[in-house]
């Protein structure tokens, strides 16, 4: 059985950023590439090549269905229609573009690269078919009663969570784990249980459509840093303009959802610069931050100064935090200087792989954007990613001079 056998089986950011650069930016050339954090693991020597490509290949015969299509027309808790119908046409006729694979020092290199528009679906897909037929490879090598302990044990680590969250109330959270899940099927019951067992003021919905659509729950997601980076490729004539896109892309999606989607990325050229950029009509108008590498305690600082400093109650204001959380981690960020801001979590590999295996840091990022390097500085060094020069060139630009950096974890 394929691991994906819906399009829809994807972050809803997927979508949302989708529709943005549909409408702005189609044509724009782009390469996606796939980066294993985790360089102790050499992939190749657990996953077949030809596994990989059988499922890459099947996810390409894929179409949207119409009733899928229909789902996204209705996925809208703050407006009419978050999905226009030119956009829903588009994806009615996509087909996701080839790939490239092969094996480079012990690794694996994939790699896709076409339109902007067709490309971009690939990322969350790609990625939970690596982590699924790697950790296949381990459960296959277990007897059936040895594959039932392996599930009775993220089954007790699951209740465990539960149990923990249903005596705090106050942690809110969605399930972001689609890329880095255990298996689709794991995930399938994660979000299920969650559903079941907790209401839905603390368990507010999944980044995963397809899960969304199942169970009736909120398709959740906020925005990637690929729209900064593919901005930083698109207007590239200049350090001025190079500079000044990130701020481009804060108005490209407020001219498309407005206050219903208003959450920011922070981190993708620094938050010490994030904060320098955003303007004070845009602090006022926007719902809030999503905070996604660095110290959340110190972030948490960062951001209540930064509204106060422009004259917005930090009451008013939401952080999403996303960078490898745990259940004791959410617990002690709810507490910081509790009541001082609003704070919401995305839960992601933590909560959708955690069955006793290692989890990898394994992801898929922009890599070209219009034919120029892209470059992500990340509030943790250890999540930069570019070429040397062109880190060194984004630091002067943007003004970073950060030096936190700690090994990535998920």
């Amino acid at each position: 059985m394929p691991i994906i056998k819906s399009l829809l089986d994807a972050d809803f950011y997927k979508f949302t950023m989708g529709q943005l650069v549909f409408h702005r930016y189609a044509n724009v050339p782009v390469e996606y590439a796939f980066i294993n954090r985790t360089k102790k693991v050499h992939i190749p020597g657990f996953v077949d090549e030809g596994e990989i490509r059988a499922e890459l290949n099947y996810v390409r015969t894929l179409r949207f269905a119409k009733s899928e299509l229909h789902y996204l027309r209705g996925t809208n808790e703050y407006q009419d229609r978050m999905f226009k119908e030119d956009y829903l046409e588009f994806l009615a006729g996509l087909q996701l573009p080839e790939y490239n694979l092969e094996k480079t020092d012990g690794q694996y290199k994939l790699e896709f690269a076409g339109k902007w528009s067709e490309a971009i679906y690939w990322e969350t897909i790609a990625l939970s078919i690596v982590n699924e037929l790697y950790y296949s490879h381990f459960m296959r090598k277990l007897s059936r009663f040895e594959r039932d302990k392996v599930r009775a044990e993220g089954v007790r680590r699951l209740a465990e969570k539960i149990k923990i969250l249903k005596r705090r109330p106050d942690i809110t959270f969605t399930d972001f784990g689609t890329r880095r899940r255990f298996s689709r099927e794991w995930q399938d019951y994660v979000v299920r249980t969650l559903n079941e067992e907790l209401p839905p003021a603390q368990f507010r919905g999944t980044s995963n459509t397809y899960l969304a659509m199942k169970y009736s729950l909120l398709p959740m997601g906020t925005k990637a840093h690929e729209e900064e980076m593919a901005l930083s490729g698109i207007f590239h004539g200049s350090d001025k303009e190079i500079r000044a896109s990130h701020n481009k892309d804060l108005q490209d999606w407020w001219d498309e959802y407005g206050w219903g989607l208003s959450i920011a990325l922070t981190d993708t050229f620094g938050t010490d610069f994030f904060f320098r950029d955003m303007t004070a009509r845009q602090a006022n108008e926007w719902k809030g931050l999503r905070q996604d590498s660095g110290d959340p305690f110190i972030f948490t600082d960062k951001a209540i100064l930064f509204y106060e400093r422009w004259g917005v109650d930090p009451k008013t204001k939401l952080i999403v935090y996303s960078d490898g959380l745990d259940v004791d981690l959410m617990a002690r960020i709810a507490d910081y200087r509790k009541g001082e801001i609003q704070k919401t979590f995305g839960w992601g590999t933590n909560l959708t792989n955690d069955l006793g295996f290692e989890a990898l840091s394994l992801v898929v990022k922009l890599m070209k954007s219009n034919g120029n390097g892209t470059v992500k500085l990340s509030d943790n060094l250890a999540k930069a990613l570019g070429k040397p020069e062109d880190v060194e060139r984004f630091k002067r630009i943007f003004g970073y001079a950060g030096t936190y950096e700690k090994e990535c974890k998920y």
